[in-house]
């Protein structure tokens, strides 16, 4: 790595240009979105990311987002079946600190790029591999397209209610390939922190699998209730089977249109939010009404339709420009407007935060993008820049290639166990509920020590579910709680001696609320100067959104995500009927536990800490670091937001939920459903070999690539007729004997799918242990690595660890009795 002369001051550190990543080189061979986004966290992080194309340039040119995705990365074109394609490969690889590839195992073996080949190229090397389903267990061998990932897991079926016909509903937000993204982006960090200790490279395993169970908030401890405790609650659906509400939450959750047809999603979550929401509303009334006794929670089926349709109603009594009155002069009254595409970033909060970058690109003219995930004192961590024309630096990497000295053989490894390796690193936790603090989560199983601060009667996510601790289980994994009076002096004075002794504050108040109570980065960095310090908001440190509290449904409409996955659902406002299945699938689209803008921030949020202790690592200590849950959004659906002149549509699926076109998308089969991926021109000839004695899919409508475009919807219904003729589990068989992209829709949960079927639990889940659940599967480490060790630990219960934690800050037992007598501690 070069290192160069110090140079410009930022809070206080000396830094060194470029970036925090500046000198790290990174060779990326990836082929899909996962891979080449994870490499956009790098570049954006002042990494040189060469990105290696093949002969006619990656796939991946011809994405909506590549402008944005490729932005700053340098371009090289080898054919590396030929030799001298992979000789200039493996010079480049001879002398990178990185390499990602996006082969499926069996395909890297195949080119001599096993993670043992990539060892003795270049003994420091941090490789990482992005697949679909991971490198072993029954699903390894599957093509590693999202939407396969999506269908076997069962993700379809949890949104099932964003289309009105029965069945799974397909998604296109690319949960799955954002989650494995963030966790490469996160093994990545952490080998390279490793290394620079050890020396010593290793190879990082992410998939798409761990990846999109990590965005589940709780659903995953709320059925394991269900598994073991049958009688323990009733699991109650938003909505019934004819589409009317019956879950309490629908209605300080209202979707509804203004009077002038816009859409809006509100969050009045809290008691006090939905008073004043009813107050707005004219309907106070109702509160002493014996008729409504116990509103929102309503004992029959007529009242919660009868309520729903009034607030409905409400909403549709004034304009948009009237509402937004309401929103700017009322802090009590929050909604936020469905956007889509482009439009999401016209949001106020964005071009507050400079979360809205523009280039001047050679070849596709003015791009509008999201700036960095990551900010450093307010500001992106780099400006944008064009993407790279293909083999634009291909003379000069050439020549760096082959003056490449052959890697020194390695040292034969030291007979020692495996170590954690972020072993040493403390974390100092102050926040609530999931987003910002599942980021810290993640990094226990690495052996991060985590210090959770939380009011003395918990943090509000433990009970948020109807089996006590359920609802906080997950996101409390691994971690040790003190339970405190942060109001007090003395329990401010002791979150300062914590903060004094650990590596990294996180906090994710609203704007403003950190300073307010003395916790803010200058306070807390008065104390330790060298404190790596991370804001993870929900809109950002300040702006106009900035103090409003900020939940996953009304993050999801305001940055695309619920109008992505269900594109349609907020055009009808003729009928009441309309209105109310307009409501129904938006609340599906964005309220589910499952996958949500939670989940998305909070892997941000991890790969943020995470480039803080690298830098500080590596010598380059940064100023306060920022991620929102807004600017994750838009960085989760790229494809969608990025603008230029002559952009073509990102892809969207059908009005019914299919998929996106005739090869990828399911299709109903005579039992069941299957998802179809076979969208690149090489896998069609497979298909139609596989299927020459189903079906003729010959002639001129499905000759080429553009005739297959044009007859998309012939090809559609040709296909369904033949998948119509057997079970879905056949033809799953059939089509991967082929090698073609096929999977049976699994039509349960993937929370229930994970953890009864005992091939895919000792795959994907391992054993964890406390004292709520005892023994029980959770989901195991997000990353696998070859060389360094990883834990994974259950929740903890309130305070459970508070006198340990004192007396390590020199606090005795009279003196903690003393603390707890006055209330200090709980």
């Amino acid at each position: 790595m070069g290192e160069g002369p110090a140079a410009n001051t930022v809070a206080g550190h000396e830094r060194r240009p470029g970036g925090p990543l500046a000198g790290i080189t990174v060779v990326d061979l990836s082929s899909t979105f996962p891979g080449a986004q994870a490499t956009q966290f790098l570049a954006d992080a002042g990494a040189d990311v060469v990105q290696v194309e093949p002969p006619g340039g990656s796939p991946l040119r011809d994405r909506a987002a590549w402008p944005a995705l490729a932005r700053g990365k340098r371009s090289i074109s080898l054919d590396l079946h030929a030799d001298a394609g992979r000789a200039t490969l493996n010079g480049l690889i001879a002398t990178a600190d990185v390499f990602v590839m996006t082969l499926r195992p069996q395909t890297a073996a195949r080119l001599r790029l096993a993670p043992a080949d990539l060892a003795a190229l270049n003994p420091r090397l941090v490789s990482a591999a992005i697949t679909g389903f991971g490198a072993s267990g029954p699903w390894a061998h599957l093509k590693g397209y999202e939407g396969m990932v999506m269908a076997k897991l069962g993700m379809f079926q949890t949104k099932s209610r964003m289309v009105t016909r029965p069945g799974p509903a397909f998604v296109s937000v690319p949960y799955a390939g954002w989650g494995a993204s963030q966790t490469a982006v996160h093994g990545i960090l952490t080998a390279l922190f490793e290394r620079a200790s050890s020396g010593r490279g290793q190879h990082v395993e992410a998939d798409m699998v761990r990846g999109v169970t990590a965005l589940d908030t709780w659903t995953w401890f709320t059925e394991m209730v269900g598994l073991r405790w049958p009688d323990a609650y009733q699991n109650v659906e938003a909505f019934t089977e004819d589409g009317e509400p019956q879950a309490p939450l629908v209605y300080p959750l209202l979707i509804a249109p203004t009077k002038d047809g816009h859409w809006l999603q509100f969050a009045q979550t809290a008691p006090r939010l939905f008073a004043a929401m009813l107050k707005e509303f004219g309907l106070t009334e109702m509160l002493a009404d014996p008729k409504w006794k116990g509103l929102p929670v309503l004992e029959t089926q007529e009242l919660r339709t009868e309520l729903w349709e009034i607030m409905i109603r409400k909403v549709q009594e004034r304009t948009l420009a009237e509402w937004q009155q309401v929103f700017d002069t009322n802090p009590d009254i929050m909604a936020e407007v469905f956007r889509a595409g482009p439009d999401v970033l016209n949001h106020p909060q964005l071009d507050h935060d400079r979360r809205v970058a523009e280039v001047d690109d050679p070849e596709f003219g003015r791009v509008v993008q999201p700036s960095t995930l990551v900010h450093e004192n307010e500001m992106p961590l780099s400006a944008p820049r064009p993407a790279p024309r293909e083999d634009e630096h291909g003379d000069e990497l050439r020549q760096r290639a082959a003056s490449a000295a052959p890697a020194s053989p390695a040292a034969a490894p030291p007979e020692a166990p495996p170590t954690l390796p972020l072993e040493g690193l403390t974390i100092l936790e102050l926040g609530t509920m999931f987003a910002g603090p599942y980021g810290a989560t993640v990094l226990t199983d690495f052996g991060a020590r985590v210090i959770k601060v939380e009011a003395k009667e918990g943090d509000g996510i433990r009970n948020i579910g109807p089996f006590p601790e359920s609802g906080g289980a997950k996101v409390l994994q691994g971690k040790e709680s003190v339970a405190l009076d942060l109001t007090t002096e003395e329990g401010l004075r002791i979150v300062r001696e914590l903060a004094a002794k650990a590596d990294v504050v996180l906090q994710s108040f609203r704007a403003g609320a950190a300073e307010r109570a003395g916790v803010d980065a200058e306070a807390l960095r008065r104390v330790n100067p060298d404190l790596i310090y991370v804001n993870a908001p929900g809109y950002g440190t300040g702006g106009p959104s900035g103090k409003r509290p900020a939940y996953a449904p009304s993050i999801g409409a305001a940055f695309g995500l619920a109008l992505t996955d269900a594109p349609d659902a907020a055009h009808a406002t003729e009928s009441l009927r309309e209105i109310k299945a307009g409501a129904m699938r938006l609340q599906t689209a964005t309220a589910v536990p499952t996958m949500q803008a939670d989940g998305i921030a909070a892997l941000g949020v991890a790969s943020t800490i995470l480039l803080g202790a690298l830098a500080r690592r590596l010598g380059r200590p940064m100023g306060q670091l920022t991620a929102t849950m807004v600017g994750s959004a838009t960085h989760a659906i790229l494809e969608q937001v990025v603008d230029y002149p002559g952009r073509a549509p990102a892809p969207a699926p059908d009005p019914d939920g299919h998929g996106f076109n005739a090869l990828y998308r399911m299709y109903e089969a005579s039992e069941g459903w299957v998802f179809l991926a076979a969208p690149e021109p090489g896998e069609w000839e497979q298909l139609a070999a596989a299927l020459a004695g189903e079906a003729d899919l010959g002639g001129e409508r499905f000759a080429t690539r553009e005739a297959r475009r044009r007859n998309d919807e012939a090809l559609a219904e040709t296909l369904a007729g033949v998948f119509s003729r057997r079970p879905a589990g056949e033809w799953e068989a059939l089509l991967t004997k082929a090698d073609v992209g096929c999977v049976q829709v699994t039509e349960r949960l993937p929370e229930l799918l994970l953890q009864t079927d005992e091939a895919l639990a000792a795959e994907y889940c391992v054993t964890a242990a406390n004292a709520i659940f005892d023994e029980h599967l959770r989901m195991g480490p997000l990353v696998r690595f070859s060389r360094s060790a990883t834990r994974a630990e259950g929740g903890c219960s309130v305070g459970e660890h508070t006198d340990a934690v004192l007396s390590e800050l020199g606090y005795d037992e009279s003196a903690i009795a003393a603390l707890r007598e006055r209330g200090v501690i709980g």
